[in-house]
């Protein structure tokens, strides 16, 4: 499938002198203690708060992701050629400022402490992202509301956001896609990690896994790229890529679905070394620094999805909030490249880390 070429520019504005303290501060009121907005967000002081923002059971899942990030290091290199990083990047035909996207989020309601209504979250994650040039991706949940007013935030900006739809029943899901489709979102996806929330069915809303055969009806019915989110195994990565999926997602879904799975930065360079050039690979959990989303791209992401962090921004500062975090991680990542001698996206490989 050939991809039209759209390139998202818009800048965001500084007069309200936003700072990240600020930004903390402001949402740590708003979270009223159901988010402590700690110094580093890594899971310990929220964990098995679910709903709520930690994760599963033990938290390890969460932790994990954090740990796994951890793990790496870069070899700093400073006698290059390199004097400024572009950190341009595109994704199924869209021209990005950088290759971070806002994850798909919902339930903020009753995760958040509900200062902030599901509509008014996703319209600034949705308009936050493309103020920063890039995209956000918005959710479904139990109520079906949800999904509606992620399609609204889309529409509204033009068509700049991906949906994300939930393992729902096929008949269903198709008919979210053909919403999706209608909003003009220039890809569509479904979070299969999703299948182990009991709160689906407990409302109503039943959730499950897919066999490949239904994965490849899923694609088939629709023109747009289709990205299947919730991959941790190679052989999950391969059975996707085998139904015509267009993009993946590592993820274990935050860490809030299911206790003592690995991190993404432990499974993800098993699933590139696979997967790299035969679908695009996304990546989700724990990024919450520039360098992050660059230690990912050199184990073979081609994208990274930001979560906890934009929650802070919108609670801190709304839209404007949430384009301030996206603007402060590709500065973050323009800085890290400089540092490891990559002038591009394309020129990030593993060399860049250490060991």
């Amino acid at each position: 499938m050939e991809y039209k070429m759209t390139t998202v520019n818009l800048t965001v504005h500084k007069e309200s002198c936003m700072d990240m303290k600020s930004i903390r501060d402001n949402a740590r009121r708003e979270f009223k203690g159901i988010c402590r907005v700690c110094a580093r967000c890594d899971g310990h002081s929220c964990r098995g708060e679910v709903p709520g923002m930690g994760g599963a059971g033990t938290g390890s899942s969460f932790i994990a992701n954090i740990n796994a990030l951890d793990s790496y290091f870069f070899n700093m290199r400073t006698i290059h050629n390199v004097k400024t990083a572009d950190t341009a990047a595109e994704l199924f035909g869209i021209r990005l400022s950088a290759p971070v996207l806002a994850a798909p989020m919902t339930g903020i309601s009753y995760n958040c402490g509900g200062a902030i209504s599901e509509k008014d979250f996703i319209h600034a994650v949705i308009t936050g992202s493309r103020a920063a040039g890039t995209l956000g991706m918005s959710g479904d949940g139990a109520d079906p509301a949800m999904y509606c007013d992620g399609i609204t935030a889309i529409k509204t900006n033009g068509g700049m956001g991906i949906p994300v739809i939930k393992p729902r029943a096929q008949d269903e899901i198709i008919k979210l896609i053909k919403i999706a489709e209608d909003a003009g979102a220039p890809a569509v996806g479904m979070d299969i990690d999703g299948a182990g929330l009991v709160t689906m069915g407990l409302k109503g809303q039943p959730v499950s896994p897919k066999t490949p055969d239904e994965l490849s009806e899923l694609v088939s019915s629709t023109k747009l790229p289709f990205i299947l989110k919730g991959i941790m195994t190679v052989d999950e990565a391969e059975l996707a890529i085998h139904a015509g999926v267009k993009g993946i997602v590592v993820s274990n879904h935050g860490g809030r679905v299911f206790d003592f799975t690995p991190g993404a930065a432990d499974v993800l360079p098993d699933i590139a070394d696979m997967a790299k050039g035969r679908t695009t690979i996304l990546v989700d959990g724990g990024a919450r620094t520039g360098q992050d989303v660059l230690k990912y791209l050199a184990l073979g992401a081609d994208a990274v999805l930001i979560g906890r962090p934009m929650i802070t921004g919108v609670f801190g500062g709304g839209t404007d909030g949430a384009a301030f975090v996206l603007d402060k991680i590709k500065t973050e990542l323009a800085q890290a490249m400089l540092l490891t001698g990559c002038g591009s996206i394309s020129d990030i490989s593993e060399r860049i880390l250490f060991p």
